[in-house]
């Protein structure tokens, strides 16, 4: 087995060895994985973090020894706080990286970093404030920046800058926390769930105070939501039907 840890700004996650197939997810800098299956031009990853699994291309990542991807999985991560910021690599020369991205390993592959971060968990309250950061972000199919983002990968992404670990699919996340059996019962921070006509759940979103929501859906946007769903104010329509609504913190 091997590991790797990602030092590069984004690095794009696929399901299939190959640049035309599918971005499943992302992976961003300071973000470290193992490596499970490895050729010359692609290597199948599962990330530390979710243990979400992909192909990258074999040239964007660095190796690590075992040893150090199990202090990293032991050690309290710090994440960048701003919308773009910026390490030194050992040449001095600027690496671009973004909300979001992971502190922790930054020196074992001789990058620097002297801008904001965060770490440990915090409250909940803090939840909506954070994802205002990503307020009118673009929606991307698994994206995880605030340059691009899915609904699920928003939803992760605002709750780990917060200190809690959540799975990357919005399917997946809808499996952990405890239901609820009213709006009314929910507070800001929970998450609300959203279904196909099959039953599938294919949304999620973060519930603010005053029955409004945060999702991504075309951009990161902010609308009404009640027991029927989402309600866009600009359509004139609902969105998404309502499936569930979870407690998770």
């Amino acid at each position: 087995m091997t590991y790797g840890i990602c030092n590069l700004s984004i690095v794009p996650l696929r399901a299939e060895p190959s640049h035309k197939s599918e971005m499943v997810s992302q992976i961003l800098f300071g973000e470290h994985f193992e490596c499970l299956e490895k050729g010359k031009k692609w290597c199948l990853v599962r990330l530390a973090f979710d243990n979400y699994e992909g192909w990258i291309d074999a040239k964007q990542y660095a190796e690590l020894t075992e040893g150090n991807f199990q202090l990293l999985n032991k050690s309290e991560h710090s994440f960048v706080t701003d919308l773009v910021e910026f390490a030194t690599d050992e040449n001095s020369n600027l690496v671009p990286i973004h909300l979001g991205s992971d502190l922790t390993g930054i020196h074992f592959f001789g990058h620097k970093f002297e801008g904001n971060r965060t770490k440990g968990k915090k409250s909940r309250t803090n939840l909506a404030q954070t994802a205002f950061l990503y307020l009118n972000s673009p929606y991307l199919w698994g994206g995880k920046t605030p340059f691009g983002i899915d609904c699920s990968g928003l939803v992760q992404m605002v709750y780990k800058l917060n200190g809690f670990q959540l799975l990357r699919d919005a399917s997946q996340q809808a499996q952990q926390g405890e239901p609820l059996s009213f709006i009314e019962e929910s507070q800001p921070g929970d998450l609300a769930f959203f279904d196909n006509s099959e039953g599938e759940i294919i949304h999620v979103g973060i519930i603010l105070k005053n029955n409004y929501i945060i999702h991504s859906h075309g951009k990161v946007r902010i609308d009404r939501l009640d027991h029927s769903g989402i309600f866009n104010n600009e359509t004139n329509r609902y969105s998404h039907n309502l499936r569930v609504i979870k407690k998770v913190i």
